[in-house]
């Protein structure tokens, strides 16, 4: 079993013994929880994504029933715009299906506390910053957390590269079973649309999905490439599931590549040029 170090939303690939050069201290990394690793195999390979339930714990649950049921096997991408995104979860292939569920209500915000695991990491207009898990989020400080009477802050998640978002309709609280993975940052849908959580591994993968033309908005149609088969990783048997670590925010790994993307960027820099050091080890 081979055990990787790959940095999100990076092609670059190295042996662990790379990972043990730059920290060995466990208190550095963090194993996603198998209810958290959505296994997303698809007609061009294997996508990992992080489920974040502290930013959208309602299309959470509605992604997790609806894996339960192995729902989304064999859908089409069926609309993919280079450098934005790939879309997902219509049952129709068309855009216009979902679930027999109802509609969720919109997530596109929610209340930060100081057990987020929280580390902010640039400044951001009145805020900061930062990322809470693998998600990065623009947030106001601690320190406004004292004047409010549930001890918490206002935080929304940011759609850079990898991030996993629930599609919808015109209307915010319209959002059922379509999905989509970002393939470049996407400021226009900060606080327009609901993340749910971060590709960890294959956004190459997401990048080779076959796109539709401009001019059909990235309609794909015929030859669409398709999830196989999506499973949470706690559904797998234990041999088959992939092992997942992730730097924690603050620990030596993290703080590297933070000045990694700081130096490369320079005055540029944002959160989302960040690559979080991720282990994988594929079972």
């Amino acid at each position: 079993m081979k055990n990787l170090l790959i940095c999100m939303s990076a092609a670059t690939v190295l042996l662990a013994g790379a990972a043990q050069a730059q920290s060995t201290s466990s208190a550095d990394w963090r194993t996603v929880a198998p209810e958290n690793l959505w296994v997303i195999d698809t007609s061009k390979g294997r996508v990992l994504v992080e489920l974040e339930p502290r930013v959208a714990p309602n299309h959470i649950e509605r992604i997790r029933t609806l894996t339960n049921q192995n729902f989304y096997d064999g859908l089409k991408f069926h609309r993919v715009i280079p450098d934005f995104m790939a879309q997902t979860g219509d049952p129709k292939g068309t855009g216009e299906g979902g679930s027999e569920l109802p509609d969720i209500a919109a997530e596109f915000s929610f209340r930060r506390g100081r057990d987020a695991g929280y580390v902010p990491v640039a400044n951001g207009g009145p805020g900061y910053i930062g990322t809470v898990g693998s998600v990065v989020v623009a947030t106001q400080p601690d320190a406004q957390m004292m004047i409010n009477a549930d001890m918490k802050v206002s935080a929304t998640p940011l759609f850079c590269a990898g991030t996993a978002g629930m599609a919808r309709a015109g209307q915010p609280d319209s959002a059922n079973s379509q999905f989509y993975l970002t393939t470049g940052h996407a400021d226009t849908l900060n606080g327009n649309y609901t993340v749910f959580g971060r590709v960890l591994s294959g956004l190459d993968v997401v990048k080779s999905l076959k796109a539709g033309s401009e001019a059909a908005d990235g309609a794909v149609g015929e030859g669409a490439d398709v999830m196989t088969r999506v499973r949470l990783a706690s559904q797998l048997p234990p041999a088959e599931r992939p092992q997942v670590r992730v730097a924690v925010a603050g620990g030596a790994p993290f703080n590297a590549a933070v000045e990694t993307a700081r130096t490369a960027k320079g005055n540029g820099f944002t959160a989302c040029d960040i690559q979080i050091p991720v282990q994988i080890d594929n079972g």
